[in-house]
């Protein structure tokens, strides 16, 4: 069995994936496992992986699998996954890049302390800018609660740094069915995961090392782009929202996810520039719906608790919502 085992999906980063793929020869050990999946790209990023997967089994263990058809970046993890051996894991996407000799210390980090899961800091890079960006949490190294992590609802907290890239995961999560992503979701992909993660995980630990850099204002990427896909933070929030109220402390854990949906709502609703017309007409229409489907108590507490200038926001939308529906 490899010690760590490392789910790369790429699609259409034939810029950046040398990038990506030399750094993880910088990593490699004989009992290390890439998984190199490629999201059906349509330029020549299959053929950079089919050069390198070659190439990096001189060092390490290697899979290569090209997708039939692009599932977006939660179902090309999830082949990943489906294919992964190792006794850990973790993530890399396929135009980011690590620290020489990172996945060592990681792996070793997360064996010595024993626990399901372990998150870590990482690197914002944005042209030549960088920014160290900490997982909001200040004990580190010292095996923690992971549900204990969650609240308090009016701060941040664990689960809102969802970045699965930063960290490493027990086999045993993967064996529990915890660590797959919800299929098809094309954003926010990480915000189910990381709640499923820390209800359910028994432990988890925060390290203070740095290794991951993650390359921002990449032309093509969701979060630069006001499409159709983005709405797709409607879907994830709508399962977490779902999925915590039916957990058995659903009246401690829901303000706090009822208040990230909320405040994930504002901040789209705020820059409606740079989405395509059509497309701020539907997020308008599938945000007041969304809404109406959040617990009402929960919801009515959340707003009488946020700055006036996103509670107002809010309860416009509520009340456009709840006028047009009652004219209807």
């Amino acid at each position: 069995m490899p010690k760590l085992s490392v789910i790369v999906p790429f699609y259409n980063v034939q810029q950046y994936a040398p990038d990506t793929l030399r750094s993880l020869r910088a990593n490699a050990r004989r009992d290390f496992e890439f998984i190199l999946v490629d999201d059906h790209s349509t330029d020549d990023t299959p053929a950079i992986l089919e050069r390198a997967a070659e190439q990096l089994s001189d060092v390490a263990q290697v899979r290569y699998i090209r997708r039939e058809v692009n599932g977006g970046l939660a179902t090309a993890r999830n082949t990943g996954l489906d294919e992964a051996g190792g006794e850990f894991l973790t993530f890399l996407d396929g135009d980011d890049w690590l620290a020489p000799g990172y996945l060592g210390e990681l792996a070793a980090a997360v064996e010595e302390l024993g626990c399901d899961f372990v998150r870590t800091d990482h690197v914002q890079a944005k042209a030549r800018a960088r920014s160290v960006h900490r997982v909001p949490h200040g004990r580190r190294g010292e095996v923690l609660d992971p549900r204990a992590a969650i609240l308090p609802a009016d701060r941040t907290t664990s689960v809102d740094y969802a970045y699965a890239w930063a960290g490493a995961y027990s086999r045993r999560l993967l064996d529990a069915g915890l660590l797959h992503f919800t299929d098809g979701l094309r954003t926010a992909e990480d915000r189910p995961w990381i709640w499923k993660l820390h209800r359910e995980a028994r432990s988890f630990a925060v390290l203070g090392l740095l290794g991951v850099f993650y390359r921002r204002g990449v032309a093509g990427s969701l979060t630069q782009i006001g499409d159709v896909r983005q709405l797709d933070f409607i879907r994830a929030f709508d399962q977490v929202v779902e999925e915590t109220a039916a957990d058995r402390e659903a009246d401690r854990l829901l303000p706090k996810a009822v208040r990230t949906y909320c405040a994930i709502i504002a901040h789209h609703l705020s820059d409606e520039s740079k989405w395509e017309p059509a497309v701020a007409k539907r997020l308008r229409s599938m945000s007041a719906a969304a809404i109406q489907r959040m617990p009402q108590d929960a919801l009515g507490d959340v707003l009488d608790t946020m700055d006036l200038r996103r509670a107002g926001r809010l309860r416009r939308l509520r009340r456009r919502f709840t006028t047009t529906k009652a004219a209807a």
